[in-house]
């Protein structure tokens, strides 16, 4: 019997989707041509595609993300990440081991790195190695973004009862990429939003995650370098820190100042 191995997410995968159920539907003899349906919808009814190419999507582009949950949600979102909006996917995992070889077959062409591990202590560490600006995973990666200070878009179980709202929010087809082009901008700007309640508060239960001045490396900070590094947003505050002491103890520097700081950013670190 004629199937359809296709996940309608995103709209690259959409259209494959009505594709193929198009050659299916001609080798059983039915005439139909779904183009002229793929290119309304892609043009009136997502928004997703014209949102790709907008000034704010654009600032997304150069951003890393890292995917991680059940193959299907991962690799069709992998591919959303990569192919619809520019971003690197530093690294894309599943732990549905049974599907490892089809996960590979799905991102290995646009992926450094392919996971297959169901082990949370193995993505906790490397999500904190990878220093992504954004995780798209279960609610257990999201507790990881949230002890690390990086934001999380929750696309796979498990899941917290705030993914299932009772509005009309669907993920897959043509409806669902505007769905999953909010869910991807918002999570990249999510930061920048903890950043403005830790200027002007407003959110009662918000905690400061940023990492200590504790170090173990023998490099230390001066008084006026410390709170130049208080003055930087949260949400990047810990890449600065430890690109910071990257480029001391490559340049023998056992403390820190404000000249310091300025060299680092001026090197070709990214900070």
């Amino acid at each position: 019997m004629p199937y359809v191995n296709i996940t309608p997410m995103g709209l690259q995968q959409t259209a494959k989707f009505l594709k193929e159920i198009q050659s299916i539907l001609n080798n059983q003899g039915y005439e139909c041509d779904f183009e002229s349906y793929i290119k309304h919808q892609t043009s009136f009814v997502s928004q997703a595609a014209w949102f790709a190419r907008s000034v704010d999507c654009q600032n997304l582009i150069g951003k890393k993300a890292v995917v991680f949950g059940d193959a299907t949600h991962a690799a069709n979102f992998a591919k959303i990440l990569h192919y619809e909006m520019g971003i690197e996917v530093s690294w894309a995992g599943t732990y549905c081991k049974p599907d490892a070889e089809w996960f590979k077959a799905e991102v290995e062409d646009f992926c450094k790195k392919v996971i297959i591990s169901d082990d949370y202590n193995l993505i906790a560490t490397m999500i904190e190695e990878s220093e992504p600006d954004a995780i798209f995973g279960t609610q257990m990666e999201r507790h990881i973004g949230k002890r690390l200070n990086i934001p999380c878009g929750v696309i796979s179980s498990p899941v917290h009862i705030q993914n299932f709202p009772l509005s009309y929010r669907p993920f897959l087809g043509y409806e669902g990429s505007n769905q999953i082009a909010d869910l991807i901008y918002n999570s990249f700007t999510l930061g920048m939003e903890d950043h403005l309640l830790e200027i002007f508060g407003g959110h009662d239960s918000f905690q400061d995650n940023t990492p200590k001045l504790e170090y173990n490396n023998g490099v230390t900070w001066d008084e006026n370098a410390r709170k130049e590094l208080n003055k930087i947003p949260g949400f990047v505050r810990g890449k600065v820190k430890k690109n910071t002491e990257i480029f001391a103890k490559a340049n023998q520097i056992d403390e820190i100042t404000l000249e310091t700081m300025y060299a680092a950013k001026e090197s070709n670190l990214k900070i």
